[in-house]
């Protein structure tokens, strides 16, 4: 805490700070900001950087010293932000991923979704089946060295690259064969955009996890995407929610809640646990972005939303009027505007591997936007398929998802909750209907209710979801009632303290005239404040004298 404070107070007596942004090739990019910039200015810089005009896609995220990632808001000071000693460090990142990134109009921006899908694809966030990791290395072998040249390729060149956190023989193998047959005669373009064609098929396409942990205990990854909302559980996609089934994103502390409108008005809540109240809370705000890019059809639908409606209770965040990113591409020529991306480098033999900080940003930019998250057209078909499984869980990889980077420690029983409960919040989905008549006394029947494993029914879930609703109500409405005590009494407080000094002014005014002429004010004016005067001026007169000895 001091050293924060010490910090702070370092970069208050600063103008300019040093400012380096590690971009998607892994080079950086060093500016000098004002004290005073924004985050806009900076991510301006960046772009126009790279000549990049689609720039909506992409953020600026940062790590505090608490490991705690977080996006660079645009409409805020930078310096504010930054919770480190400068000089800072950031990274440039994907941050909202294109439902078609292969559609995307600019060679340059094609180019570093690439990137991002290539780094993702090596630290484990995209994970896939054998035969597609296969596929997807092929094209970057293609895009990187060409057409395989018997020369100046020896046996065994693929296992030089490093597509993935680990891989064996037999694929390496497999990759080789991919890239000597069927790739041959691809240029870097070609196959960078076969590439994005593939991944974009993939369930785990377009995942920043967020390590949480479910009410039992067990560990997963949520993540938003482009066709919407998605719980990662060992090797399993175990919940899909669709952007515009999700109707609200709630966060209390440490724990998240999603609620969810699916067919034949049945309502699911699910509830997860971050491993820090920061972490729910840059959870929650990423959900809310994510859900306003892709759902919206325009800025003016933004409104600001709240964490809860209580009291002071929770945090309020906003896209500001005129910041929803915008989606659609314009159609701009490219030409000399590429050459911020050489041939040489797209060329480059070693895949390039950066270790620390991973990226995006809190933020974007003006413009109408297409609504994208109701339109089947962009949705994979296995991703449509497995929504429409009968047990709601779809296999995404023959090993368990487990990313690398961006990983932090969860806690582990931290929150007692019956399992059978648990179970129900997390996904026991229950009709208006049922909910109606949980409220009106059903609770019982929910009580040790154990969803589809037991065999027990949805309404004795409905039971279960009503209880433990009402036990969060009348807790919310005690706290709600002590902050307000708490608030009352420090207006009164200060109301206190201002009529004093009004008193013992020598404001001349009716009515505190009146009020040094009652008994109650001589008495506490000769009794308390005179005295209390005397021994303050006695305190600085000794104070001044030090000083003046000194």
């Amino acid at each position: 805490m001091l050293s924060r404070f010490m910090s702070g107070s370092i970069r208050n007596l600063e103008r300019e700070y040093s400012c380096t942004v590690r971009l998607l090739d892994d080079t950086e990019y060093t500016c000098t900001i004002q004290r005073d910039a924004k985050g806009q200015y900076l991510f301006d810089l960046i772009c126009h950087h790279l000549n990049l005009l689609e720039k909506d896609y992409f953020g600026i995220r940062y790590v505090d010293p608490d490991k705690q990632r977080h996006w660079l808001e645009v409409t805020k000071s930078i310096a504010k932000q930054m919770k480190s000693q400068p000089p800072f460090t950031m990274c440039l990142r994907l941050k909202f991923y294109p439902p078609n990134p292969a559609a995307l109009k600019e060679e340059i921006t094609r180019y570093l979704v690439f990137l991002q899908i290539k780094r993702d694809l090596y630290h484990g966030r995209l994970l896939c089946k054998t035969s597609d990791a296969a596929m997807l290395a092929a094209h970057i072998l293609q895009a990187e060295i060409g057409n395989y040249d018997p020369g100046k390729h020896p046996e065994g060149y693929s296992s030089k690259f490093h597509f993935f956190p680990k891989h064996s023989e037999k694929l390496e193998r497999r990759i080789a064969d991919i890239h000597k047959t069927e790739l041959i005669g691809q240029s870097p373009e070609t196959s960078e955009r076969n590439f994005l064609q593939k991944a974009q098929m993939l369930e785990t396409y377009g995942v920043d996890p967020h390590p949480c942990k479910d009410v039992s205990g067990n560990p997963a990854f949520l993540a938003f995407t482009p066709f919407g909302f998605v719980v990662l559980q060992g090797n399993k996609q175990v919940h899909f929610l669709k952007w515009d089934e999700v109707t609200k994103l709630k966060f209390e502390g440490k724990t998240f809640h999603i609620h969810a409108n699916q067919k034949e008005d049945k309502q699911i809540i699910l509830a997860y646990f971050a491993p820090t109240p920061e972490a729910c809370k840059h959870l929650w705000k990423c959900g809310v972005e994510h859900q306003a890019f892709y759902k919206l059809e325009k800025s003016s639908q933004v409104r600001t939303v709240s964490s809860s409606n209580l009291f002071f209770k929770g945090s309020r965040f906003r896209y500001r009027a005129g910041l929803v990113p915008s989606r659609s591409c314009p159609s701009i020529t490219h030409g000399p505007r590429l050459t911020s991306v050489p041939r040489t480098r797209r060329r480059a033999v070693h895949i390039s591997i950066m270790e620390g900080l991973e990226s995006l940003r809190d933020s974007a930019h003006s413009t109408p936007v297409r609504s994208v998250s109701h339109s089947e057209s962009f949705m994979p078909r296995s991703r449509s398929q497995a929504t429409n499984s009968s047990d709601g869980t779809a296999v995404i990889s023959d090993e368990a998802y487990s990313p690398s980077d961006s990983v932090l420690p969860t806690p582990v029983a931290e929150h007692s909750m019956d399992p059978a409960v648990s179970r129900q919040v997390n996904g026991a989905p229950c009709s208006i209907e049922e909910e109606k008549e949980s409220a009106a006394g059903n609770a019982k029947r929910g009580e040790g209710g154990d969803f589809g494993a037991q065999g027990k029914s949805a309404q004795e879930g409905a039971g279960g979801d009503s209880t433990l609703s009402e036990v969060e109500q009348v807790n919310k409405f005690v706290l709600s009632v002590l902050r307000l005590l708490l608030v009352t009494i420090g207006l009164l407080f200060v109301l206190l303290l201002l009529l004093i000094i009004l008193t013992e002014s020598d404001l001349d005014v009716a009515f505190l005239r009146d009020i040094r002429k009652t008994p109650e004010f001589e008495q506490f004016h000769y009794e308390y404040f005179c005295p209390l005067r005397r021994w303050f001026a006695c305190k600085l007169r000794w104070v001044g004298g030090l000083l003046i000895n000194k």
